[in-house]
């Protein structure tokens, strides 16, 4: 997955359903977390860091002016399978309107990727803290 050339969500569904075994499924989703955009070691603070999460995580949202406007998010997190939800996360919300965000079945969609069968109910809880940061910051731009 290249940054000029992004995989969409669909692609990822698709993939997943070709690849079938969890166990491939997830050192796919790793591969995806080291293709993401570094944030800088300023980034990396207290502000910037999503809570429920089992590690750490950060995210730097940027909204975009225009009509509507358009939020682009950079996270990082310190454990690999995190950066790979991330990257999940990315196909389904980044440089997209706040309507558009907060009109996203995320539940739907990780339930079509088996994330809510094979994620432990601590990494479940920190990918849903970071799903509920980012719809807070599409509302907050809808509301600017």
């Amino acid at each position: 997955m290249s940054q000029s050339d992004p995989m969409t969500i669909d692609e990822l569904i698709e993939e997943f359903e070709f690849l079938g075994d969890w166990d491939d499924q997830c050192d796919y989703l790793i591969d995806l977390g080291f293709d993401l955009p570094k944030l800088s070691e300023d980034d990396k603070t207290e502000q910037n860091r999503v809570h429920g999460c089992q590690s750490n995580v950060w995210l730097v949202a940027d909204v975009k002016p225009a009509e509507p406007p358009i939020v682009e998010f950079v996270a990082n997190s310190d454990a690999i399978i995190v950066n790979g939800l991330i990257s999940v996360l990315m196909m389904l919300f980044n440089e997209k309107t706040p309507q558009d965000i907060l009109a996203t079945d995320v539940e739907g969609t990780f339930a079509k990727l088996g994330l809510d069968r094979h994620l432990s109910p601590q990494r479940r809880n920190g990918l849903f803290g970071m799903v509920e940061r980012i719809r807070q910051i599409a509302v907050a731009a809808m509301a600017a």
